[in-house]
């Protein structure tokens, strides 16, 4: 059984920065992929950054040259650093992992998610 765990969430100010963290305990990793997703109050839970086979990176363009996602096998933990936040990045930051048991099957896996709150 694979758990999620997050930290690293809080209020900041916008302009700030911070750094989730997710780490995975149990068994059975060899992830595919990790990375994130968010939640804001009343709309869809949306992809912000994932890492796909520790080499390709994808994210939200509404993230990109502000947020950089990482991984430390080793840990097995994946990170979020988040710089220049906006007000618009609040929300609940889930992490996310994949591990992929044949051509269109797959185990995902959700973290219980960290509050992110940015203030003007």
């Amino acid at each position: 059984q694979v758990q999620l765990v997050e930290s690293g969430g809080g209020l900041v100010q916008a302009g700030g920065s911070l750094r989730l963290s997710c780490a995975a305990s149990g068994s059975g990793f060899n992830f595919n992929a990790m990375g994130w997703y968010r939640q804001a109050p009343g709309k869809q839970r949306e992809l912000v950054a994932v890492n796909t086979n520790d080499a390709d990176t994808n994210y939200a363009d509404s993230v990109k040259g502000r947020f950089t996602i990482s991984r430390d096998n080793a840990k097995n933990t994946v990170y979020l650093q988040m710089n220049n936040l906006k007000p618009e990045d609040t929300g609940v930051y889930f992490c996310y992992a994949r591990r992929e048991t044949g051509p269109a099957a797959a185990y995902v896996y959700w973290g219980q998610g960290t509050q992110v709150t940015v203030s003007v």
